[in-house]
């Protein structure tokens, strides 16, 4: 895995991408982020050795690299899930060879559900810590020390700094951003009114991203922060049928919010 981020990095540099400040990840209908970036490169994942291919309809599956806010950003529009079919040391390596290219602070949006029942679709929610439910970890296996320790500390997996920016850019900017736990679960099917019942005894939001990549930038030093976009309201006793065009719309709607928030945060850093 090592010698295969290495090979990546050394492609991408000879691409012309040079230390980026500011790694981004987006979420399932979450690429509008990029308009706001004066882009550099445009790489297809097709066309990075040793990266997965975005098959989700809604992942664009491109590298982005470029300037916003005076920052060096390196954008992923488009993601990896353990769903569909990868491993989630496969999910992860985007990240590994973002720390390597210089990236001092993560930032990763998804699309969730909303469990607290105080929490409303369209909303976003600031994560303040997570629960993982996939039936694996990004870290097992060998451990590099070169790139982090072998038992690496979670107790405060995203920066502080950062949510305590964010949350007083939110209030600034008058953005509703509610605070909770995130579940991350495997997926590509919604949960059932008796999964749910038991995942809001534990999570305020569900989704089938991000704690994996939040882990292995916790195991490399990277400070992250994370935003959901709650597309639906996950009420047991009210349960719709989910209809992904609806939460898709609902994504686009609120991500103009989160792109305000991420804007300021990076002009701020």
């Amino acid at each position: 895995m090592l010698e295969k981020v290495k090979q990546t990095y050394e492609f991408l540099k000879k691409k012309g991408i040079y230390s980026p400040e500011i790694g981004i990840v987006l979420g399932t209908g979450l690429g509008k982020l990029v308009n706001e970036i004066n882009i550099d490169k445009v790489i297809e994942y097709t066309d990075i050795p040793h990266f997965p291919i975005a098959t989700v309809e809604y992942h664009l599956g491109k590298l982005i690299y470029g300037k916003l806010k005076g920052k060096t950003i390196i954008a992923m529009q488009g993601r990896f899930h353990f769903y569909e079919g990868y491993s989630l040391q496969e999910i992860t390596f985007p990240i590994r060879v973002m720390k390597l290219l210089g990236i001092k602070y993560l930032l990763l949006s998804n699309a969730a559900g909303a469990m607290n029942p105080h929490f409303r679709k369209g909303s976003l929610m600031l994560i303040d810590d997570h629960i993982n439910l996939l039936p694996d970890n990004p870290l097992r296996g060998k451990n590099y020390d070169e790139l982090g320790p072998r038992y690496p500390d979670m107790s405060q997996p995203y920066s502080r700094k950062l949510n305590d920016k964010l949350e007083a850019i939110a209030k600034q900017e008058n953005i509703e951003l509610n605070k909770g736990v995130y579940v991350a679960v495997v997926g590509p099917n919604l949960e059932t009114r008796a999964e749910y019942r038991f995942l809001r005894t534990i999570a305020d939001a569900v989704g089938m991203s991000t704690v994996p990549e939040v882990i292995v930038a916790n195991h490399m030093s990277i400070p992250c922060a994370a935003i959901s976009v709650l597309t639906d309201e996950c009420d047991p006793d009210n349960l719709a049928p989910a209809d992904i065009k609806d939460i898709i719309e609902t994504a686009g709607k609120a991500e103009l919010k989160l792109i305000r928030l991420f804007t300021a945060l990076i002009d701020e850093l």
